[in-house]
């Protein structure tokens, strides 16, 4: 009776062991911006069998990042198996997408349009259509959340509010929601990468958009779920402190937790694995 214990003791563990997600790295040819845009892909155990579709994440970077920072710094593989694998997270396919560089000021960070950079155009028109179809995920919705750290974070924040009709809830990470700052005169700083990025952030303030939003905005707001997460020592604290008062301020339901720790991969690490439940509550066929 011992030895067939641990035969099938055994045998489970082996299939444990078996069942794998993948993450692969796609290529987007864009025609919008006229460059190809590398994807990283998270697809989870069962996909290439089952033909079934998923919901999605959409999961953004921050500033100097690229599409292989969350699995790589992030371990979003590791950490979602093992929420997929305790029943805290619902099977998902994670789309992380590349919307910058590690050299700021010599190649365009941000996921807003800009001059030469038209990345929201890209992620609305060319990027959401073509993973949704290619990777049998999203389509409506109740199908689709969106979350991202600082830039990445600001960039959920500022999509969701701007396109509620497509995601079903936002997570913001240590987010850079604004950047008060004046326009510079002198032309060689203007050529910078990060001042355009700065600028960019500034002119698609998530704050703005709270306070000047009327009563058909609002609505569409409170169609989403937000959760705004940010370090106590983090030194985005008070701009993402003043977008979660100026949310209830406007009587939009908004999440907000203030947790030891700093602008950092240890905070997110956390994070992120309460962003992903969250999705999960939050997604609906």
């Amino acid at each position: 009776m011992k030895r067939f214990l641990l035969v099938v003791c055994l045998l489970l563990c082996v299939g444990a062991l078996s069942a794998r997600s993948r993450v692969l790295t796609d290529t987007l040819a864009s025609k919008v911006l006229g460059r190809d845009v590398p994807v990283n892909v998270y697809l989870p155990d069962g996909f290439d069998k089952d033909g079934q579709s998923y919901p999605v994440l959409y999961l953004l970077h921050g500033l100097y990042g690229t599409h292989l920072n969350w699995v790589e710094v992030g371990g979003l593989d590791v950490i979602l198996d093992e929420l997929i694998g305790t029943g805290e997270a619902a099977k998902m396919v994670v789309i992380m997408p590349c919307a910058g560089h590690p050299d700021a000021h010599h190649v365009q960070n941000g996921y807003f349009n800009v001059v030469d950079n038209p990345y929201e155009d890209f992620f609305f028109g060319e990027l959401m259509p073509i993973v949704e179809a290619k990777y049998r995920c999203g389509g409506s919705k109740g199908m689709r959340a969106i979350s991202g750290l600082s830039m990445g974070g600001g960039g959920s924040t500022v999509y969701a509010q701007r396109h509620p009709n497509l995601f079903s809830s936002c997570y913001a990470m240590s987010a850079w929601l604004d950047q008060p700052m004046e326009d510079s005169d002198d032309p060689e700083q203007r050529q910078d990468k990060m001042y355009i990025t700065s600028i960019s952030v500034r002119d698609h303030s998530a704050l703005k958009f709270v306070d000047e939003a009327d009563e058909a905005a609002i609505d569409a707001l409170k169609t989403l779920k937000w959760f705004v997460d940010c370090g106590d020592d983090d030194f985005l604290l008070r701009i993402n402190t003043e977008f979660y008062f100026k949310m209830r301020a406007k009587g939009i339901p908004c999440e907000l937790r203030v947790r030891n720790g700093v602008h950092n991969w240890e905070y997110w690490h956390t994070a992120l694995r309460m962003s992903l439940p969250f999705a999960t509550r939050n997604f609906s066929r």
